[in-house]
């Protein structure tokens, strides 16, 4: 069992540096999220791999990978959605001119 995967992990890093730039968080909170969820998929897959003690135990770790991987699609897709109706250039993976507002940096002077 594997997770398809929408956006790689580079992808996601560009759009989380890209959005980390401007004040745009709500990419960055959907790709963290997608990547948890890839993590706790991977520990599923790997807790499978194991000989199981008992079938309950077995059975926990099937239903923990196949709910992750329902929650990973939904998430990949959420992403692709907002990026783009906020209209992100998807070659590029660069938020639009139009919604860029830099963060302000503090002057400690």
């Amino acid at each position: 069992m594997n997770l398809d995967n929408k956006f790689t992990a580079l992808q996601l890093a560009i759009i989380n540096n890209e959005a980390a730039l401007y004040t745009c968080a709500c990419p960055v909170h959907i790709s963290m999220q997608i990547t948890n969820l890839r993590k706790l998929f991977d520990y599923q897959k790997t807790c499978m791999e194991l000989p199981p003690e008992n079938d309950v135990q077995m059975q926990v770790h099937q239903r923990i990978a196949d709910v992750t991987k329902q929650a990973h699609q939904l998430m990949e897709q959420c992403l692709e959605d907002i990026l783009d109706l906020e209209g992100w250039d998807m070659n590029k993976l660069e938020m639009p001119a139009g919604i860029r507002t830099r963060i302000k940096k503090i002057d400690a002077t």
